[in-house]
């Protein structure tokens, strides 16, 4: 589907899951033109699993977004989230948004996913 928005995010983190499931459960009850995809399908997006784990990815009218800009597009394409896409859009917000996601968030995020996969193959 040409209008479809598509979201690639990390399954193994229970944060990311528990998020993207409460997305996914909207999207299906407004019958919105979203899919959800998971990291194995990271190569068909032209990146690898780690950068995918790193942040969220977006593919929104053809283009390939990253970090908070994808959670913008996701966002606003669900009617209860609209406003949250156009608040951490504002001049002022935006660049303070990218950076707490980007810095402390996503950062946080990914330094668990490591220590997950270390756990799962501690050699």
């Amino acid at each position: 589907m040409a209008d479809e928005t598509r979201v690639l995010y990390n399954e193994t983190c229970p944060v990311c899951r528990f998020e993207i499931n409460g997305y996914a459960r909207r999207v299906a009850a407004d019958g919105l033109p979203v899919r959800f995809e998971t990291l194995d399908q990271a190569q068909a997006w032209g990146i690898t699993a780690q950068d995918a784990a790193r942040r969220l990815h977006v593919i929104h009218q053809g283009q390939l977004l990253s970090g908070m800009a994808a959670f913008r597009a996701l966002w606003s394409q669900m009617p209860r989230w609209r406003w949250l896409a156009w608040l951490t859009s504002l001049p002022l917000i935006a660049p303070l948004t990218d950076v707490i996601y980007e810095r402390g968030l996503a950062a946080i995020l990914y330094r668990a996913h490591l220590r997950r996969l270390l756990r799962k193959n501690p050699s």
